[in-house]
């Protein structure tokens, strides 16, 4: 199947690219793209207006299956992500049974292929049944198709393990990836630590809960060379310590979710389980800071954390209901709004979509350029919608961004030369 994008934005950072012009996809690859190129015989999407960005990859997803497959499929995670123009998503292991065999990952792959209407790349757990006590099959994953290793929802507290992955994982170059919670200091908590949760009467998480953790990874990654990505960061003191460690020369990338980088603890209305994250939503100097983050490098991705609940799970006391929301049909807008603000320019918004994640993860796609994979996102940023839970496809409806108003919204987005969503009519 051939396509073209015609008189399109052509927005890449990874190739200093920004044109109006045309881009033929033939088959599942880029063929060409420049100004008024003629093709003959392709299907023609008119681009006039709208943003032409190599496809969107979200580093971290919770697909649910298998085992919790009333919150999310892979059919149905899949089809949310290219509903936000992600044509690939990282799976975290977190599922039942966890995905910490080379089965496991082969199964989810399979499932893919399958259903899915993105790539679906495989995170491996770094421990047995991600209980932190053995070492999981870190090279038979790998072999089956894992690009990273992660624990994630349960940090590994025992140091030496987490020494022992790092120097394991560096023999196939892959990361590991940390969720950074020292349990000792956030045990009991559901909020962040701060006035916001003293007015509520709800037990506090400091801050320092994840910097501990952040402090000593990258100091492991700094004694063993490999490679360690910290998820969802969310506060100041972890910001310098990643900003600090990286001029120093360690291995070690970071990612920021949209509502970190949106919301902070005074946005918390009161007892809304759809505000209740793990890490929680921080306070306003730790918004500032991660997005100052994301915007010189230190962070070097935003990635959803997309982590879908039942409403009957959502529907309890605070700190009882799960920690968790959904995220892949928001995320675009919401980072759009730092581009607006004058926080982020839109070539670094791009970059930390898309390129920054082909590049930290070694993933295909994350450009334009001609020969690669015809993974592609095609936005309007000056679109005005309504995001309404009940529409969404995901099977979840968790999210604190009910009625918002947002501007900026994926209307094309084409995974291998094929077009696995459409917003328009």
């Amino acid at each position: 199947m051939n396509l073209i994008l015609k008189n399109g934005r052509l927005f890449d950072p990874s190739q200093n690219l920004d044109r109006i012009g045309d881009l033929v996809i033939q088959d599942d690859r880029i063929r060409d793209l420049g100004p008024d190129i003629a093709a003959p015989g392709p299907g023609v999407i008119d681009c006039t207006g709208l943003i032409v960005a190599p496809g969107f990859i979200d580093l971290h997803v919770h697909l649910r299956e298998p085992g919790f497959e009333y919150k999310e499929t892979v059919e149905s995670g899949t089809r949310a992500a290219a509903a936000g123009g992600f044509t690939a998503v990282c799976a975290m292991p977190n599922t039942n049974p966890v995905n910490d065999n080379a089965g496991a990952t082969a199964y989810l792959l399979a499932r893919a292929r399958e259903l899915g209407h993105a790539r679906v790349y495989p995170v491996g757990a770094i421990t047995e049944g991600s209980r932190g006590e053995r070492m999981a099959a870190l090279g038979a994953m790998r072999q089956a198709g894992a690009v990273a290793f992660s624990d994630d929802g349960k940090p590994v507290m025992n140091a030496q393990m987490i020494r022992r992955a790092l120097e394991y994982a560096s023999m196939f170059n892959l990361p590991i990836i940390e969720h950074a919670e020292d349990l000792h200091l956030s045990a009991g908590g559901s909020m962040h630590a701060g006035p916001r949760a003293i007015q509520l009467g709800l037990r506090g998480i400091s801050g320092n809960s994840e910097a501990a953790m952040v402090a000593r990874d990258l100091l492991l990654a700094e004694e063993t060379g490999g490679h360690i990505h910290i998820a969802h960061l969310s506060t100041a003191a972890s910001v310098r310590l990643v900003r600090e460690a990286k001029a120093r020369g360690v291995r070690a990338t970071a990612e920021v979710t949209p509502h970190h980088l949106t919301l902070c603890d005074d946005d918390v209305a009161a007892y809304d389980t759809n505000f209740k994250m793990n890490p929680p939503l921080r306070g306003a100097q730790d918004r500032a800071a991660v997005i100052a983050g994301l915007a010189d490098g230190t962070i070097d991705a935003v990635a959803t954390d997309h982590a879908p609940h039942a409403a009957h799970e959502k529907q309890q006391e605070f700190d009882r209901a799960p920690f968790g929301i959904t995220g892949l049909e928001t995320a675009l807008p919401l980072v759009l709004r730092l581009v607006s603000d004058g926080h982020l320019t839109l070539a670094r918004m791009v970059d930390a979509l898309s390129c920054a994640p082909a590049r930290i993860f070694h993933l295909e796609g994350g450009s334009l350029k001609p020969g690669t994979p015809a993974d592609v996102t095609v936005f309007d940023p000056d679109c005005n919608w309504i995001y309404d839970p009940a529409e969404s496809l995901s099977k979840s409806r968790n999210s604190p961004f009910t009625q918002w108003q947002f501007r900026g919204r994926t209307l094309y987005t084409i995974v291998g030369g094929r077009v696995v969503f459409t917003a328009r009519q």
